[in-house]
């Protein structure tokens, strides 16, 4: 029978005008930094979205589709503007280095995101391809963009040459264990008396002490 105007099937893009996708991996993000990734089910989501099982699987095939799509819709989206930034920016490497720290923590470390690291670290053996994935998308790409301001201060003779990923580890280390420690630790330990952006412009500071290359002459 020819379908009519009140007999055809909807097609499947209008029914999702009727979903909501953003609630879902809201919903998503919360449980999984409040449970983990193993005691989060998707009957769950749904009913912290507000929505039915079946609307959740209008728009992600499994809980690791869901998990990837929280992944990418807030860390990697951070990690993608703070690429466009480092094109953009004509500055010092030095002033580099303390944009992309203080960017990470307004983006991520002091935002719903920053219990990611520590579900990761707790579950990425039992989960090794979501592991590879995050690997892939949040820490290559994430420590990539530290490693091109370190490359650049050396490249304009600002920095000494300095072994790239080492000096890496030492500027990004700080920040993933302020993410554990605010997910573990300091969340039963009370109100923390502690100004978490000057310590990290400290740690920059730090570091930058021993990058900088000496003045000629000397």
């Amino acid at each position: 029978m020819e379908a009519t105007p009140n007999n055809r099937a909807e097609p499947r893009f209008e029914r999702r005008k009727e979903a909501r996708p953003s609630e879902i991996l809201d919903a998503a993000l919360d449980l999984f930094v409040e449970r983990g990734f193993a005691a989060t089910r998707l009957e769950d989501v749904a009913q912290r979205a507000g929505v039915s099982k079946g609307t959740v699987y209008l728009y992600f095939d499994s809980k690791e589709d869901l998990f990837k799509a929280v992944i990418r819709s807030g860390i990697v989206r951070a990690i993608e503007d703070a690429e466009q930034r480092v094109e953009r920016f004509d500055g010092a490497a030095a002033d580099l280095l303390r944009t992309l720290v203080a960017g990470w923590w307004d983006a991520i470390g002091s935002t719903r995101h920053s219990g990611i690291p520590k579900l990761m670290i707790s579950e990425a053996q039992n989960f090794p391809e979501l592991a590879r994935f995050y690997n892939a998308e949040v820490i290559q790409r994430g420590s990539g963009l530290f490693a091109r301001a370190v490359q650049r201060g050396i490249d304009r003779g600002e920095f000494r040459p300095v072994d790239v990923d080492y000096t890496v580890r030492a500027l990004v280390s700080p920040l993933i264990m302020r993410s554990i420690l605010q997910h573990s630790f300091l969340a039963c330990a009370g109100p923390e008396d502690f100004d978490v952006p000057a310590y990290f412009a400290h740690t920059v500071d730090l570091v930058l002490n021993g990058l900088r290359a000496a003045p000629a002459g000397r």
